[in-house]
């Protein structure tokens, strides 16, 4: 039977942070975009353990009014890091203009947009700040294509994208985190509802098929099945023609 432990887990994950940096960017700071959700807030907690809470960087980028984003600034208070704002609104609003002007905007695509614009913002922020890029996905959300390729997939270092929501969640009381940042309820932003609510099931019946194996209800393993085979291509490193020239 599959157990976690997570303390094993935090403690390797936070040495391994450590060691990134000493190979790949030795002195730089962690910079990651901050939601106020669990992913971010995690991530932001295990980089402050790995490289204290002055080499971590917040990056918020509300589009137009966020509700929420108190979160975002109180988990950026609870750990003490810096954080900047940008709100990113002017700029998705201008990039849609701009292909209206000639093609229809599909629905997919003006879905992801602001999340590839968020990542972009964050890669700015980074390389003013001498940076490294923090992936802030869970294997859970990676497992069915729940990340905009080049938009929150992206980054330099991921350190929970082989965590499920379960595991991440516990990580996060491991560290020590207020409650209110590990459940807050991932919400898209864009129609007010949750993750789950888009997805059709929930992160446990996913996170127990993914570890133990239990399959839920066959409409339920199937849409799972489908989305997982999918979205493979996210997770993998673009396909690069080799060329041999002796052939």
């Amino acid at each position: 039977m599959y157990k976690f432990d997570v303390e094993d887990a935090a403690k390797k994950c936070i040495e391994w942070i450590r060691q990134w940096f000493e190979e790949n960017g030795r002195g730089c700071n962690a910079v990651l975009g901050i939601s106020g959700g669990k992913d971010s807030s995690i991530v932001a907690a295990l980089c402050c353990k790995a490289l204290g809470k002055d080499r971590v960087v917040g990056v918020l980028m509300p589009q137009g009014v966020q509700e929420d984003i108190d979160y975002a600034y109180g988990i950026c208070e609870h750990l003490g890091i810096k954080h900047y704002v940008i709100n990113i609104k002017d700029a998705v609003d201008a990039v849609k203009l701009q292909v209206l002007q000639s093609m229809d905007l599909t629905q997919q695509a003006s879905q992801n947009l602001p999340a590839r614009i968020r990542m972009a913002s964050v890669y700015a922020v980074s390389q003013c700040v001498n940076g490294r890029v923090a992936n802030t996905c869970n294997l859970s959300e990676d497992w069915v294509g729940y990340a905009t390729r080049y938009g929150d997939g992206a980054g330099d270092f991921s350190p929970i994208s082989r965590f499920t929501v379960t595991e991440v969640k516990a990580i996060g009381r491991y560290l020590g985190l207020p409650e209110k940042y590990i459940e807050k309820p991932p919400i898209d932003g864009l129609s007010g509802k949750t993750d789950e609510d888009n997805l059709g099931f929930t992160y446990a019946v996913l996170d127990k098929y993914i570890r133990e194996g239990i399959e839920p209800d066959p409409n339920t393993k199937n849409r799972i099945d489908t989305l997982h085979k999918a979205n493979l291509f996210k997770v993998k490193y673009m396909p690069c023609f080799e060329y041999n020239s002796a052939e």
